[in-house]
């Protein structure tokens, strides 16, 4: 996925962890995750992370350096994730099984992904 529609998601659900939460809030989630890109999007074109079939960040192989990081990722995106399902009426597991799919057809070459059958494959 290219660091432009990365972004687009980011502000797209800062704007619903608005709803339910501080301005501080959202404007930290925003910015955490936007600092974090960079490394993000570098650590899959190494084939470290890919993305799994809940819409969360996922170490491929052994090399577990960025576990912060990863970990910081998740946290921020469980706490979009319930912010959209309680403006939704539905589960964050249902909305990070969505973002699964919008990141897989917008994944790079090369990116690894979790099918829904849970075998991870390149795309």
């Amino acid at each position: 996925m290219n660091q432009k529609r990365y972004l687009w998601f980011v502000v797209t659900v800062a704007a619903g962890v608005f709803l339910f939460s501080s301005f501080a809030l959202c404007g930290d989630i925003k910015a955490r995750m936007k600092d974090r890109l960079p490394r993000i999007i570098e650590l899959k074109a190494a084939g470290i992370i890919g993305e799994n079939n809940q819409g969360f960040l996922a170490f491929i192989g052994g090399n577990k350096s960025e576990q912060a990081l990863v970990d910081a990722e998740n946290q921020d995106r469980q706490l979009v994730y319930g912010a959209i399902a309680k403006q939704q009426g539905t589960t964050p597991d249902v909305v990070g099984r969505r973002r699964a799919l919008q990141i897989a057809d917008n994944a790079k070459p090369g990116e690894w992904l979790q099918n829904s059958g849970g075998k991870w494959v390149r795309k």
